[in-house]
Order: C-alpha cells, then structure tokens, then sequence
C-alpha cells in the first residue's frame, strides 16, 4: 500500500469519503470482503486510475491478517477480475507489490499475473523507501476473448 495506517479517526473518515467519491463518479471500485456466514467485513478490492479509453485498471487488495493463508483473497479477486474483464470489458489490470510480500506475489501469480518489471524505490511509505514489483494480466490470459 501506498500509505500507512490512518493516525486518527479524522483520517479514517476523510478517506471513507475519499472512497465514496471514487465509487460514485467511477474514477474507483473498492469492494468489501467479508465473511458468508457472519458477513463481517475482512478486507477490500479495489479497482482504481481506470483508463476505460485504454481498457486498462490498476488491483489493489488488502486483508486482515487474521484472515491469511485461507484463500479469502483468491476468491474474492477471482471474482473481482470476472467483472473487470466480462462486464467492464476491461484489456489489462495492474498490480504493484512489494518484493517482500511473498503471500501476495503468489496470489498475483495464481491467478495469472505475470511480472513485468521491477520498480525501485517506487514508494515512501511510514519513512521508509520500498521497492515494488509491477505485475499485468491481460484479458485473454484470464480466459476471455478480447472484445
């Protein structure tokens, strides 16, 4: 992630809205994960800097760490990327992430993302400079023909 946790609750609000506002004028989709039983919230997907001209979204993901390793994730982005590419009609999706991220370098990687390239100090995240990953999925390698 581009940005540490939120200091108060302040911020946390601001970025609700910011959130909101995305959603509403479709510069951004952010989707809640949670839970069938209990419907608790457990994390979010998000699609954002859409590019409809282009066919082209970025992925981001995150994940309460008490929710890893269960395949929560995989579903929900499996389902995430059937919307972008069969209902958006969507090309190509993005995803940067950190090269310590083991867990979700192989989720990218299980659902088709291939590695394209190597971003160096891409981000400033908490006071520290973080490398990243660039990963792409087109289209037809989910299965999809292009339009």
């Amino acid at each position: 992630m581009d940005r540490g946790p939120l200091p108060n609750r302040e911020a946390a609000v601001a970025f609700q809205r910011e959130i909101a506002e995305g959603n509403e004028s479709g510069r951004m989709f952010k989707w809640g994960i949670a839970l069938r039983d209990s419907d608790t919230l457990i994390g979010t997907a998000t699609l954002f800097n859409l590019s409809l001209v282009n066919g082209r979204a970025e992925l981001g993901y995150a994940m309460g760490h008490p929710h890893w390793g269960k395949g929560y994730m995989n579903e929900a982005l499996r389902a995430l990327l059937s919307h972008a590419f069969e209902v958006m009609e969507l090309r190509r999706l993005e995803a940067d992430v950190d090269p310590r991220n083991a867990a979700s370098i192989r989720t990218l990687e299980r659902l088709g993302f291939q590695r394209e390239g190597f971003l160096r100090e891409r981000w400033h995240v908490c006071g520290e400079i973080q490398d990243a990953f660039f990963y792409g999925l087109l289209r037809r390698e989910f299965g999809i023909n292009s339009v």
